[in-house]
């Protein structure tokens, strides 16, 4: 049972690779993005698409933890 989970795991692993792998090499194509007035330099549309998924997985929680916090705040002042 131990190794059945460990080669699925493997498996899910090597596809999850095989796929990042695909979207990269097919999304070669240069852009330049502008926002607010500042302009980007030329970069793969893959590294732009992995780059907005790495900011929002670190903003996010962040976000997650400040809402959080002022909601525990004010269930106390509620009390």
């Amino acid at each position: 049972m131990r190794n059945l989970k460990r080669a699925l795991l493997a498996v899910f692993v090597l596809l999850l690779v095989l796929t990042i792998l695909a979207f990269v090499l097919e999304n070669q194509h240069s852009v330049q993005l502008l926002f607010l007035g500042w302009v980007g330099p030329e970069l793969p549309v893959s590294l732009v698409m992995v780059l907005a998924l790495l900011v929002g997985m670190i903003i996010g929680p962040i976000i997650g933890c400040f809402i959080g916090r002022s909601s525990r705040i004010s269930r106390k002042h509620q009390v």
